[in-house]
């Protein structure tokens, strides 16, 4: 996410480098390389350039501390001024009501009917609400079978009607029937368009006013660039929507639509879905992905995923075992199922400062990256995941003989277990701290 626009951006800062204080002479070429930078991530040139006008008011002049060198001020005030295009903080949405309704909105092969079931799962999940999906897209074939599909993985209820081709009347008659069955929310999936035409914004416009949501979403797929914020444009002008969601952005390394939209169409981007997966939906925070733009990480994201994965007491029960040197294998594969559920390893490795350029041109993948560890673990007995050390040479011939990897790596397993091991024992007791502490003196 957003690879080049980092490199270019790192790039451009280095013409600083060396530098004793900001001129205009030396930051001309900085914002020139900067302007061109955004001009291929596919941010208008109307949006680039009032950027780069912007820091540049607040670069020229600025005083620079003996202890800050204009690099790094250049870094932080064009930091500073990313996270304010794309909406400075985050911003919820509004699933107040009897019930709260969501209307959800896009073109067809956005992303909204996969959206609109991850949004029913953040909504039941991470807030605890009574959730009811309504299935108003009837002018795409198979739509409806879709969001039944998506609600029963996630154990969300999904209201249809079979034949009836109004999808005022569906949105209504649901609407109604979460009112009198007590549900929290309803989110209301629409018909899309293969573009923006009178039929779709008729339509949409008057489902707007029959149910009247409470929050109405425009879902657009990053990967279109300056097409989705043409599009969000076009639809704000008619629907007046509440904010945006951007799908795919995993998919998109050039970032446009997330740097452009705010500016451009006035309106706040409220989520980002990251992947395949019914979990992989992010609250949209314009500080962190300027973070991850500029190569500082997002360890704070990354922490509220292990967080949503762990609950207090399942953590003292780890640090009991850790303490007392209980640790076993079966742990170890309990804690690796729980850091494939907090999503895509290659993005969560991205979130820690430094990680993210490291491995950019390694493909980590969730299903392969753990597969031959599984393995070895799966083909052992209850016995040896309790007692890893019972497993002698003939046991780890067996094993793997069983898990179809060689013995070398049942040896490597092995040892990577135990130093990790005596890592998160030394961590959990406070001994890590005393010894890094007498290694500092």
């Amino acid at each position: 996410m957003f690879e080049n626009l980092s490199e270019r951006l790192e790039r451009s800062f280095k013409i600083l480098k060396g530098e004793g204080k900001i001129t205009d002479i030396n930051i001309a070429e900085t914002l020139k390389d900067i302007r061109r930078a955004l001009l291929d991530a596919d941010v208008s040139y109307k949006v680039a350039k009032d950027f780069c006008d912007r820091v540049k008011e607040k670069a020229i002049g600025q005083q620079v501390l003996t202890a800050v060198r204009p690099q790094q001020m250049m870094v932080k005030i064009v930091h500073d001024e990313l996270a304010e295009f794309m909406g400075s903080s985050s911003t919820d949405i509004n699933v107040k009501g009897r019930p709260g309704i969501v209307l959800v909105a896009g073109l067809n092969g956005s992303g909204k009917t996969t959206f609109s079931g991850k949004l029913a799962l953040h909504l039941k999940s991470k807030r605890g609400m009574k959730v009811l999906l309504a299935a108003c897209d009837t002018f795409r074939p198979a739509a409806i079978q879709q969001l039944m599909t998506l609600g029963e993985q996630i154990g969300v209820p999904v209201y249809t009607e079979e034949g009836e081709k109004d999808p005022i009347r569906i949105a209504q008659h649901a609407v109604a029937r979460a009112r009198s069955e007590g549900y929290s929310v309803v989110v209301v999936d629409t018909a899309g368009r293969l573009s923006v035409d009178q039929e779709l914004m008729d339509e949409i416009s008057a489902l707007h006013k029959a149910v009247e949501p409470t929050e109405t979403l425009f879902v657009v797929d990053a990967m279109t660039g300056q097409d989705a914020v043409a599009t969000a444009h076009a639809f704000n002008d008619r629907l007046d929507f509440d904010g945006v969601v951007l799908t795919k952005l995993d998919g998109d390394t050039r970032g446009g639509a997330a740097l452009s939209i705010k500016a451009v169409v006035g309106k706040p981007i409220k989520f980002v879905s990251t992947g395949e997966k019914m979990e992989a939906l992010d609250v949209f925070h314009p500080e962190r992905i300027a973070d991850r733009i500029l190569g500082m990480g997002d360890v704070v994201s990354l922490v509220e995923k292990a967080q949503e994965q762990y609950d207090e007491q399942q953590a003292r029960e780890l640090k009991r075992k850790l303490a007392r040197d209980q640790f076993t294998l079966e742990d170890f594969y309990n804690q690796i199922q729980q850091v494939k559920k907090m999503g895509n390893i290659k993005d969560l490795a991205g979130m820690i400062p430094g990680v993210d350029k490291a491995i950019k041109d390694v493909d980590i993948d969730n299903d392969t990256a753990f597969k031959a560890t599984e393995a070895i673990i799966l083909s052992m007995t209850p016995y040896e995941k309790q007692h890893p050390e019972a497993i002698n040479g003939s046991r780890r011939r067996r094993i793997a003989d069983g898990s179809g990897t060689s013995l070398q790596e049942v040896n490597k397993l092995l040892k990577q277990f135990e130093g990790t091991r005596k890592m998160m024992k030394m961590a959990a007791t406070g001994g890590l701290a005393q010894r890094l502490k007498g290694f500092r003196r």
